[in-house]
């Protein structure tokens, strides 16, 4: 997949089929549209590409609230790619973008991609004031020489899958209906990081991840989960089942959050490596024990309950 940060400086040779949006967690609905449009350029002989935005426009427009994405820009790339899109265009989304009348701005991506086809959902819109819906994108492309194609959207027991949508799951700690929607399993990565060694020392040692501020956290709680972990070089990754602790640690300090994972049937050292946390379901929520014996007991009770999960 060719990525391109910022329009392409030369116009693409090949027309391209083209959909625009945020395309967050590249999750269930934004698959069928892409899908959608994949086999329609395929039979026209056309290139299919993706335009996604960085940052999310709600960062830029309502800065004073915190947006929490559920993928980071490599993984958005990395699915788009597996899905077998052609290019990708990484549009730096400013305060000035919000501005640009949709005229303009469809102008601009027209010419750069050698745009033929443009497919969007029912209630998209672009440009400044959202003044581009599909009636507006339909008569520009009647001018500037493409069609544009409406995909009703992708519903899962009659709900709308979106991106919003998953994100409330995650902040309830519904990690299994929230994988339903994405179509994989929700995943944070970071590097492992000294903690206060409090696990270790009761017998349950924990790496502690480094997550990007920016990034969603499931609800406070534990989770059966499987821990990614890179080996270095060419060695690839290695997983381990595990139960991680999100939260303040009630039962120590209510200290800062932290993301905690008990790597079952593994000993050593992962300072300082990088991991990946694939939620698979949550356990049960964060607790307070009144000692020491109480939380070890439950911490065995939550190992043997994910053993079983994730042997499923």
């Amino acid at each position: 997949m060719q990525i391109y940060h910022g329009l392409p400086e030369l116009p693409l040779a090949r027309p391209s089929a083209l959909t625009i949006g945020n395309f967050d967690g590249v999750h269930l609905g934004h698959r069928a549209l892409i899908h959608t449009m994949l086999e329609s350029a395929r039979r026209r002989g056309w290139q299919g590409g993706v335009l996604t935005f960085h940052p999310h426009p709600a960062a830029v427009l309502r800065p004073h609230t915190n947006q929490l994405y559920l993928t980071t820009m490599d993984e958005r790339l990395e699915l788009l790619s597996g899905i077998g899109v052609d290019f990708t265009v990484v549009y730096p989304f400013t305060l000035a973008t919000a501005n640009l009348p949709a005229a303009e701005f469809v102008a601009q991506v027209a010419r750069a991609v050698n745009l033929a086809g443009l497919w969007v959902g029912p209630d998209f819109a672009l440009g400044r004031g959202r003044e581009g819906n599909v009636e507006v994108l339909a008569a520009l492309g009647r001018t500037m020489g493409f069609e544009v194609y409406v995909i009703e959207p992708q519903t899962i027991g009659g709900v709308e899958v979106r991106s919003g949508r998953i994100r409330q799951l995650l902040l309830e700690g519904d990690v299994a209906a929230a994988a339903e929607g994405l179509g994989w399993r929700y995943r944070v990565s970071g590097v492992v990081v000294p903690g206060a060694s409090r696990g270790h020392r009761i017998g349950f040692p924990t790496a502690n991840l480094a997550v990007a501020a920016e990034r969603l956290l499931p609800a406070n709680g534990v989770y059966a989960t499987w821990a990614w972990i890179e080996n270095g070089g060419d060695n690839g990754l290695q997983c381990y089942a595990s139960v991680t602790n999100i939260g303040v640690r009630p039962s120590f300090d209510n200290g800062q959050r932290t993301v905690e994972a008990h790597l079952l049937d593994f000993s050593g050292n992962l300072y300082g490596r990088r991991m990946a946390l694939e939620f698979v379901e949550r356990l049960r929520p964060e607790m307070k024990f009144p000692g020491v014996d109480a939380l070890r007991s439950q911490i065995q009770q939550d190992i043997a309950r994910a053993r079983a999960i994730l042997r499923a």
